[in-house]
């Protein structure tokens, strides 16, 4: 185990115990600074992680399990990309140094991983939903000394599921802590109403003028006996008189909103959950802080750029990164990003959308070169499809660009507003497949099965940079309909990677390799790892022909034709669940036409997988470039009994 050291403080904290017990509220200033050195200690280090989100929310999350019994007392984290104060302080100090890496830490709270961890987290907007279900659970089963606290971020509330949740919790007595951590942030900065209205609450004179009266009678209130619903109701029609004048939104949801306050003040913050525990019903805590607090690099730098910084100098704060020698291939995210804007040159019906990933998914690009014409709508991906739909009814032609896991919050959308009309929306899945150190909330498993089945749709993938260009190209020409073009996380394999546009005729592949004894059909960049095992194979003696197939959905039938009229041996192979792929759309097609011959589909299993590195991830799930090759030999011996060479 790397020799991290924890401070005096820290060290002394295994769970929240020992916090609660060992410290009074004057030493928890030192123990949030402990928790934050910890942090900026371990992930300069190891990099591979999420960062300024947890730094900003260390004193919110120290006066939390000070204050309240966790992990009887029930807290869910929104996202969990702040919640790496949360896992030193519940029995994972020791481990800290694994986060994110094979094997080790999972980057987000994880159900299996501490009983701690009361709701598995990823994607944005679910806590309150999630805390809202355990609190009227809590409460059928008579736990009436239970609390429960929903963190979520400024970013998070955006989300149409947030507000469900709201609307709900307003009109049930649940025993129930909003904390809205309200940092103008989620990766890129926020945007939309919502984002102008908090910072008119974080401003208001009227706010701050009554702020500390109410905050001394509700100290009070515990104390009061007898008199106790009388002060209450003092005080709500003071809130209430308060709020009215600013048009308060939470309250309009029947929850008692209290705030804004300092996040950042420990000391603070206990004195006021303490308060609030004794206050029944729905409540919300608005709570102030900033990304990147405490380090100064990140609390004075781009906030984006500190979001996952990956390895840099503590001391400096410089981020390093290693130059390679060579040119090298972009990823496939920043040929999106320079090439939507060259088609929007050309076409002036191009508009651009993402749901707050512009700099993730590189529209950021073209939001600069083309600010009237790309749209970051928030952490709304309903919202963002259908929004798209309209823009495609009066004759644009939206790329909408969502990563793959967060499409699926919005299939509906693209079945009933899209496809079900026919419309001309491009659906950019970026991160489509294994993602890496993000694990299992993100892997973009599911698009090809999910995306294949809905009708009028296009489904395809591009081996390379080139075809990424084309597709697009393609998709923007008239009367193209719904269509998808997916690619992973990362980079490509051409350093020249900018060439000239060129159509593609929709629902066709291509043969990148004449082959003897079997056939490889591949989908997307993965194809380039079976380029390098046919190469490995044919040194064994084995001639492997290798299909691209560019197209799920249509089909290239009469390339499949000619694979099946010469092979009986075939591998399919693709970045996505097997479950409904690419490989059951051929399975089907052989049927479909009686055709016989032995396949194997290679690809993600019927089960989730965890995080670690793509090509570590490839290899548990057998389609690295060595397990392309063992299912070869394997298909080869079985069905001619040869011998392969070594």
């Amino acid at each position: 185990m790397p020799d991290y050291k924890p401070g005096p403080y820290l060290e002394q904290i295994e769970f929240p115990k020992d916090l609660r017990e060992k410290f009074d509220i004057n030493q928890l200033s030192q123990v949030s600074d402990e928790v934050r050195n910890y942090i900026v200690d371990v992930i300069s280090e190891i990099g591979n992680s999420h960062f300024g989100a947890s730094l900003g929310v260390v004193e919110l999350t120290v006066a939390l399990h000070y204050v309240f019994n966790t992990p009887y007392d029930q807290l869910v984290w929104d996202v969990g990309h702040q919640a790496y104060g949360h896992k030193l302080l519940t029995g994972r100090r020791k481990i800290f140094h694994t986060n994110r890496l094979y094997g080790g830490m999972s980057g987000f709270p994880k159900r299996s991983e501490s009983e701690y961890d009361t709701f598995g987290v990823g994607h944005s907007s679910t806590s309150i939903s999630g805390a809202l279900g355990m609190a009227l659970a809590s409460k059928y089963k008579n736990e009436n000394d239970r609390q429960h606290i929903a963190v979520i971020g400024d970013g998070s509330m955006t989300a149409g599921l947030a507000f469900e949740g709201l609307n709900q919790a307003g009109f049930t007595n649940s025993n129930m802590l909003i904390v809205l951590n309200d940092n103008c942030m989620s990766i890129d900065p926020n945007v939309g109403a919502l984002k102008e209205y908090l910072t008119d609450i974080t401003t208001s004179h009227t706010y701050n003028k009554v702020k500390d009266d109410v905050w001394k009678l509700l100290g009070k209130v515990s104390k009061f006996g007898p008199n106790a619903q009388v002060i209450a109701s003092k005080i709500s029609h003071a809130l209430k008189g308060t709020l009215l004048k600013q048009s308060n939104l939470f309250e309009s949801f029947n929850l008692r909103y209290f705030g804004p306050v300092d996040g950042h003040d420990v000391v603070g913050l206990v004195n006021i959950m303490e308060d609030l525990k004794d206050i029944p019903g729905p409540k919300i805590l608005h709570v102030l802080t900033k990304k990147g607090k405490g380090y100064k690099p990140a609390e004075e730098g781009n906030a984006t750029k500190w979001h996952a910084p990956g390895v840099f100098n503590k001391e400096t704060g410089e981020i390093i990164k290693v130059v390679p020698k060579s040119p090298q291939a972009p990823k496939f995210q920043e040929v999106f990003g320079h090439s939507i804007v060259e088609l929007a040159e050309k076409n002036d019906k191009i508009m651009g959308v993402t749901p707050a990933m512009p700099s993730g998914c590189s529209l950021n690009i073209m939001m600069a070169a083309m600010p009237d014409r790309a749209f970051d709508v928030g952490i709304a991906e309903q919202h963002a499809v259908t929004f798209s739909a309209g823009l495609a009814t009066q004759g644009m032609v939206p790329f909408c660009n969502i990563y793959s896991s967060f499409m699926q919050r919005a299939y509906d959308q693209v079945l009933h507003d899209v496809a079900l009309q026919n419309l001309n929306v491009v659906f950019c899945l970026d991160r489509a497949g294994f993602v890496g150190a993000d694990g299992a909330t993100h892997h973009g498993a599911y698009d090809i099965s999910f995306m294949r089945s809905i009708p009028n749709m296009v489904v395809s993938s591009p081996i390379n940079e080139e075809e990424l260009r084309n597709l697009m190209y393609t998709a923007q020409l008239k009367d193209q309909g719904p269509f998808t073009i997916r690619y992973p996380r990362g980079a490509g394999v051409m350093p020249q990677w900018k060439t000239p546009f060129k159509e593609i005729k929709v629902g066709t592949g291509k043969k990148l390799r004449a082959g003897e004894d079997m056939a490889f059909l591949t989908i997307g960049p993965i194809g380039n790892l079976t380029i390098q095992a046919c190469d490995t194979l044919l040194e064994k003696g084995i001639s492997a022909a290798h299909y691209d197939m560019r197209f799920v959905k249509p089909l290239d039938e009469a390339l499949l034709h000619e694979v099946f009229s010469k092979y009986n041996k075939i591998i399919t192979i693709e970045d996505g669940c097997v479950m409904g792929g690419m490989g059951s759309a051929i399975l089907e097609f052989m049927a479909d036409n009686q055709y016989t011959a032995h396949i194997q589909r290679l690809g993600i299993p019927d089960k989730y997988i965890q995080h670690g590195t793509q090509n570590q991830l490839y290899a548990e799930c057998g389609y690295d470039v060595e397990g392309m090759i063992k299912a070869a030999e394997k298909m080869i011996q079985k069905d001619n009994n040869l011998t392969i060479s070594k």
